[in-house]
């Protein structure tokens, strides 16, 4: 890297720690860190979803995977357009109507107190595989780029994002996810451009590589549930986009920090349309870069393939400046991310398991207290957890199996509470621990069972429909017991 480059991505990484530290003087009680006190503007809640919604996964693995493949993982942005109607005239005002920072409040209203921990808990394991693989990410596009060791990387965001995170809580968040958002579609455009007006023979060459190569294809349409076909992906993105907006602490507490239903339904809206054009954006980089490197044979080594190829271009291909522009939109693109992870993880840790503990004298200062600590231990899972991730083949392979598992059909026992008033507490229970069955046995038995006498049992179907057979089993077992248990009464 130039020297102007290194100074491009410091000044950034320093400007957005500082500013985001600068929250602290408004960050006095628990409303405000995770509230904001209900006064943040609607266009920088927008922001916030939006890049909440895009992270490392989606600037690195995206044109990975395109590099590899094709646009198959677009099929999962298709998704977003019901989930976000239904996120309007569902999520949003009802969840603002039960008025709790937390996502799981209305679990325990619903079916009792084990909903609400089973919910959160699995909220909480979600996000630290989802922040730990973003902070792998990050360390790898430094890796490759600089040369830096990839541990010391991951230790450096890791701490700076958590230094801002606590200091100025949600207001902190946002306004800098809304400031990461524009800096990383302006680096993303940037890039797609250069690629472009890099080729050859001119942008034309682009295209009819990428043709011959069917880079464009959206996937195989074939009918089958054991590879990421169209409908799989499809039907994976329906499943997880309705668990983001309808069940996610991540986003909800972005609804409840606007201050009108009107600007929250806004925000939740375009927030996430806004991510449909943009992965867009990161996929045709991806292809872009396939035709650019196989127009210029020998250009690329050997052993620079899938997340490797963006980076080793940003480094290798792009002007002096831009490249340091290029490494600050990953980094915001991965740090507003993991800044919401770790102050919405810190609200649902205060909210759901120790806020009813705190005596009424000592609330407040024992909230900020919970907090803080919170944040602190999140982080520095979080931090492990990317360590041990070093060397994956395909981050975002990794990330998707990883958020079907853990996610644990969250999405299965809302769905029961919202939509069947025939459902009371046991159904729920009997249908949460059939789904999870479910979800143990198609993660867990394609590693245990081969090799085995139960091996003809092993999990046909892809990794990704964990969660929509999890989330499947639960809405109907829990519907039919509860239909059952009406009727022998």
């Amino acid at each position: 890297m130039h020297t102007i480059d290194i100074l491009i991505f410091i000044a950034y990484l320093s400007g957005i720690v500082v500013f985001g530290s600068s929250f602290y003087s408004r960050n006095k009680t628990s409303v405000a860190f995770t509230l904001g006190n209900k006064s943040i503007p609607s266009w920088v809640i927008t922001m916030s979803i939006f890049a909440t919604f895009v992270s490392s996964i989606s600037y690195i693995a995206l044109p990975g995977q395109a590099f590899q493949s094709n646009w198959n993982p677009f099929v999962f942005s298709l998704s977003i357009p019901f989930a976000a109607f239904m996120t309007v005239k569902v999520f949003v005002p009802h969840y603002r109507s039960i008025n709790s920072p937390s996502a799981y409040t209305y679990l325990e209203l619903r079916f009792g107190r084990w909903a609400r921990i089973y919910a959160s808990a699995m909220y909480l394991l979600t996000q630290l595989m989802r922040t730990g693989t973003i902070l792998y990410l990050l360390a790898l596009t430094l890796n490759i780029i600089t040369g830096w060791n990839m541990v010391t990387v991951i230790l450096l965001t890791g701490v700076s994002v958590m230094i801002y995170s606590m200091l100025g809580g949600i207001q902190a968040v946002v306004w800098t996810d809304a400031i990461q958002a524009i800096i990383l579609i302006a680096g993303a455009l940037v890039s797609a451009f250069v690629i472009l007006f890099s080729m050859p023979e001119g942008p034309g060459q682009l295209f009819q590589i990428a043709g011959e190569n069917h880079k464009f294809s959206l996937g195989s349409f074939k009918a089958g549930l054991t590879e990421s076909t169209f409908w799989v992906v499809l039907i994976y993105g329906l499943f997880i986009n309705l668990q983001n907006f309808g069940i996610d602490q991540n986003y909800i507490q972005r609804y409840m920090t606007a201050a009108s239903d009107k600007e929250a339904k806004k925000s939740a809206m375009w927030g996430g349309l806004l991510y449909i054009p943009v992965s867009m954006l990161f996929l045709f980089i991806g292809t872009a870069l396939f035709s650019f490197y196989t127009a210029n044979q020998g250009m690329l080594p050997d052993n620079i393939q899938s997340d490797r190829a963006f980076p080793y271009f940003i480094v290798n291909n792009l002007p002096v400046g831009l490249t340091g522009l290029l490494i600050a939109s990953i980094f915001a693109a991965g740090m507003s991310t993991i800044s919401t992870s770790i102050n919405s993880s810190a609200t649902i840790i205060l909210n759901d398991y120790f806020v009813k503990n705190l005596k009424d004298e000592n609330r407040e200062p024992g909230s900020m207290k919970v907090l803080y600590i919170s944040s602190f231990l999140f982080s520095m899972i979080a931090i492990i957890v990317a360590l041990a991730m070093i060397n994956v083949h395909s981050a975002l392979e990794t990330w998707w199996k990883l958020a079907s598992v853990f996610s644990g059909g969250m999405l299965g026992i809302f769905l029961l509470g919202l939509f069947s008033r025939r459902v009371n507490n046991t159904s729920a229970i009997i249908g949460v621990i059939a789904g999870l069955l479910v979800i143990g046995w198609m993660s867990l038995s394609p590693f245990i069972f081969p090799g085995t006498i139960l091996e003809r049992f092993a999990n046909p179907f892809h990794s990704y429909l964990s969660i929509v057979f999890g989330t499947t089993f639960i809405f109907i077992v829990g519907f039919l017991v509860g239909i059952v248990s009406r009727r022998s009464r």
